[in-house]
């Protein structure tokens, strides 16, 4: 069958045990699509929002990469594994005897600027191998220390040594490294037992389709789903160029004003005039320099 040229966002609650490229291909197999790519890695054992961008949005899927994420976690205390998840060797580490309000007071500690040692069993890459490759072979690769933010950690309940929490948090954020680090301080050990991510950048879990919602539809429910691919800039000032300016700025050409433009420092989304009298159409990303000039950052193939 052939591919077929679409562009857009789709929100898709990621399933248990799929890897984000084999999820990728699942659904970019469904859609028949020329072109897809995710917006960021979740774990095979991790579910939840997973936006997958096709087409033309994958210019912006970058941006999904270094925005804010909110998860929930499920903690086992107590017990403790080599992978620091349930994917590993787990073993008995020290009895629970905290109370809600110690767990609290623990929270607070991990709330704000903190620093991250990555996990060993983690994709990331060190000499063009990824870590968890080094720990099956039972080697240790030095990790140089991340800083990342926690905005927010909420109890959602706390039954016997089974802690749930919500985290809001940075980018590069390893929640496992949370889960692994609030089980130290608390004396008694922790793991990582299921993880579901519940918001990114503005995106939120109750928006999303799964995949078996997904392959009962047709083509046209499936494509209702898609977003437009400015959905992913959403949070940048818009502006809206004439005929001359949309020229100009799609030859790749800068465009000046008199006064000045709104300022952004991660761009503009860019809103253009079109001879085919299509106004007020989205043609891509625009970038305004110290000489208050407005230059093309990232445009949309905008057929002439």
């Amino acid at each position: 069958m052939a591919k077929r040229k679409i562009d857009g966002v789709l929100l898709l609650d990621k399933p248990f045990g799929w890897s984000s490229n084999n999820i990728l291909q699942k659904v970019r197999w469904l859609f028949q699509a020329e072109k897809a790519g995710h917006t960021g890695v979740l774990d095979p054992f991790a579910t939840g929002l997973l936006p997958l961008c096709f087409g033309e949005a994958t210019k912006f899927a970058q941006r999904m990469l270094d925005a804010d994420k909110g998860y929930r976690a499920t903690i086992q205390l107590g017990q403790v594994s080599t992978t620091l998840d349930g994917e590993g060797g787990i073993s008995r580490s020290g009895a629970v005897t905290c109370d809600r309000a110690q767990i609290e007071a623990v929270l607070q500690q991990y709330t704000g600027p903190i620093e991250q040692i990555p996990p060993m069993h983690s994709a990331l890459k060190f000499e063009g191998k990824a870590l968890y490759e080094y720990a099956r072979e039972g080697i240790e690769i030095e990790r140089k220390i991340r800083h990342v933010t926690i905005y927010q950690i909420d109890i959602v309940s706390f039954e016997a040594d089974v802690l749930v929490i919500d985290v809001a948090c940075s980018k590069g954020t390893y929640i496992r490294t949370l889960a692994d680090d609030i089980g130290r301080t608390l004396g008694c050990g922790a793991y990582l037992a299921g993880l579901r991510r519940t918001q990114t950048a503005g995106f939120n879990l109750a928006e999303a389709v799964t995949l078996d919602e997904l392959i009962e539809m047709d083509m046209p429910a499936r494509e209702a789903l898609l977003l437009q691919p400015d959905t992913l800039l959403q949070d940048l000032p818009a502006i809206t160029l004439d005929a001359a300016e949309t020229e100009r700025m799609l030859h790749g050409m800068s465009v000046a004003r008199s006064g000045a433009w709104p300022a952004s420092a991660s761009g503009l989304r860019l809103y253009g005039t079109l001879a085919n009298g299509h106004n007020g159409a989205f043609i891509g990303l625009g970038e305004v320099a110290s000489d208050d000039v407005l230059r093309p950052k990232r445009l949309l193939a905008i057929p002439g």
